[in-house]
């Protein structure tokens, strides 16, 4: 039975469809198909089924999943346990979606500088997520956001950066007081489905300010894009490293700010979790976040 195989059936479980299956593992849709086809063969049951233009995994499929991912885990593990030190095997790392452009590029340059020869694959997605991957094994590691619940057991969270709240808002705003910028001025909000945007809100309501909002949106780099563009202010973690060639104006908060802190969570059970600790100590020493 073909690992490639198991690969695929789970890719296109998880995708529901062929085609978004095959744009993950950069094949055909009838590569994808054909896989899939050979390992029903193979187990003599059938595994997914077409309805309309997405595919659900029969009974038997639902059956076999979890095993199927188990296996798929454990094989990597082998295959990393087998490698001697020069080279470490697969690390799968994943990282929520706004710090793919300014946190990870340094951790992994980090990375290579140790292991040159490490391959990596990166999952993005939200911290939440993110962290359940990881204590289910799917993941190694992963750059999350604060958890706002206690880690499992088989689990270590370490904060390696702290990003206080700031108001930004166009350069011809420089100056200006943040509670009446954040009163007065078309406001972008910062989905408070997100924590970062959580806090925000917070802030705002305990220091009973109502904006007038414009729009509310994921997206750090889009939120300040918009306050380039002249859009409106808004109230976000301070990412200043990455605006520094757009036009717009940091203006801190007149009392302590509310911080949000982004870490790493790595299995300590996992066969990368002597790398992932590294990881963490590299990150630690790039943000310079005190102890």
């Amino acid at each position: 039975m073909d690992i490639k195989y198991m690969q695929s059936f789970v890719a296109v479980v998880e995708a529901g469809s062929f085609a978004e299956a095959a744009r993950k593992l950069d094949l055909t849709s009838a590569a994808i198909a054909a896989r899939i086809k050979a390992l029903e063969a193979d187990l003599g049951v059938e595994l997914v089924k077409r309805s309309g233009r997405s595919v659900k995994p029969t009974e038997s499929g639902m059956r076999i999943l979890e095993g199927t991912k188990a296996v798929i885990r454990n094989i990597r593990d082998l295959r990393a346990m087998a490698m001697d030190g020069a080279q470490p095997g697969e690390l799968r790392i994943g990282c929520f979606v706004s710090a793919l452009t300014n946190v990870l590029p340094p951790i992994l340059k980090a990375l290579y500088r140790r292991h040159p020869d490490a391959s990596v694959f990166v999952t993005p997605g939200g911290s939440v997520n993110l962290c359940s991957q990881v204590a289910k094994g799917e993941l190694d590691a992963a750059i999350v956001v604060e958890p706002q619940f206690a880690v499992p057991k088989n689990c270590v969270w370490q904060p390696f950066m702290e990003e206080p709240l700031v108001v930004v808002a166009p350069a011809q705003l420089a100056g200006g007081d943040a509670h009446e910028l954040l009163s007065t001025q078309p406001f972008i909000r910062y989905d408070r489905n997100i924590y970062g945007g959580q806090l925000a809100d917070r802030y705002l309501r305990d220091h009973h300010i109502r904006p007038r909002q414009r729009l509310e949106i994921d997206g750090l780099l889009a939120i300040v894009s918009l306050v380039h563009e002249g859009i409106g202010v808004s109230l976000i973690p301070d990412w200043s490293s990455m605006w520094r060639s757009l036009d717009i104006a940091r203006i801190p908060l007149p009392d302590c700010p509310p911080v949000r802190r982004n870490g790493l969570v790595w299995n300590k059970q996992g066969h990368h979790a002597k790398m992932a600790a590294s990881i963490f100590h590299d990150a630690k020493t790039i943000f310079q976040t005190p102890t």
